[in-house]
């Protein structure tokens, strides 16, 4: 096996909405985002990749509610075995993807996906204000019906793209199967981790202290800036839909950010100049993570211009 040089750590997040919205979309968009991961590779770079899984998730539910109404002996999905299937088959693309870009560099690294749970506190104010959007983009219509016909669920306007479902989104506080991602870092994998920000788990003391799974969604931006504290890592690239971070997104005024500090970052989300429910918690992540140890970097970018973003040409830059 050829060696990886481990100089330099990256995470890299893939955003939901960046990897489109059926399979076959998927498929196409992580190959061609593939040769970049181990372009990283090969410029002396140590990477662990973890994706969005939003769509996914919702789809998934969504197929499993439609299901269960039309033949009683399929069972509805609770979420965090939807999050837990969406990490499965995400993961598995990837898989093939650097796969199949690695013979045709001929590169014989090994590539894991890891299931992750993430331990979150089952007090944590998230869970009596759901904020996080999973799932499809609706009509104002459409999510208005989905309300009506299930008053359990939540819908708001997203960034204006659409409406979608939210979830509570509590903090993450600890990645249950962190030895195991260091340990097969230590051995050279290519590792894929904490999925949607890992499915979160809390301690159930009725049964020993064992984790059980909870109604909620993680903030992929927050799992992936806990996963490269924990790994040490130097970068943090987070990639998406648009190219840049800008102020005033969707308006005449809006203006693409290129190079800016933490502070100024924070600045401008706590005048709420992102959107709550997609740019704003990668902003916060990029301040958390850069605020954590000297030297580190986050750059926010499109997934489909991922070699500019790589190559400092294209992005948001975000540092102390």
């Amino acid at each position: 096996m050829t060696r990886i040089n481990n100089d330099t750590r990256v995470v890299v997040a893939l955003g939901g909405n960046a990897l489109g919205d059926t399979p076959e979309e998927q498929i196409a968009r992580v190959r061609e985002a593939a040769p970049t991961l181990l372009k990283m590779i090969e410029q002396g770079n140590e990477i662990i990749i973890t994706h969005g899984n939003g769509p996914q998730v919702g789809m998934i539910q969504k197929a499993f509610t439609l299901a269960a109404e039309d033949d009683p002996k399929v069972p509805a999905m609770p979420l965090p075995e939807c999050g837990a299937m969406s990490q499965g088959y995400i993961g598995y693309h990837l898989q093939q993807a650097l796969g199949v870009a690695m013979h045709k560099s001929y590169k014989r690294w090994h590539v894991a996906s890891i299931v992750t749970q993430m331990e979150v506190d089952p007090d944590d104010p998230a869970f009596a204000n759901p904020t996080k959007p999973i799932g499809v983009f609706l009509t104002e219509e459409q999510a208005k019906a989905e309300m009506a016909e299930h008053p359990d669920q939540v819908f708001v306007e997203d960034s204006g793209r659409g409406w979608r479902r939210v979830v509570a989104s509590p903090q993450p506080k600890k990645i249950v199967e962190a030895p195991s991602i260091l340990n097969l870092l230590d051995n050279e994998f290519i590792v894929i981790a904490c999925g949607g920000g890992g499915i979160p788990v809390v301690r159930d003391y009725q049964d020993k202290g064992a984790y059980k799974g909870v109604a909620a969604v993680i903030d992929k931006d927050m799992g992936g800036e806990l996963l490269a504290e924990d790994c040490k890592a130097d970068y943090l690239f987070l990639l998406t839909a648009v190219e840049y971070v800008c102020t005033g997104f969707g308006t005449p005024e809006q203006k693409e950010l290129v190079d800016i500090s933490a502070d100024e970052a924070e600045a401008l989300a706590n005048a709420g100049e992102f959107g709550k429910g997609s740019m704003e918690p990668k902003v916060r992540a990029a301040i958390k993570f850069v605020r954590s140890r000297p030297g580190r970097t986050c750059i926010i970018g499109a997934l489909d211009k991922a070699p500019e973003t790589m190559a400092g040409l294209s992005g948001t830059r975000i540092h102390a």
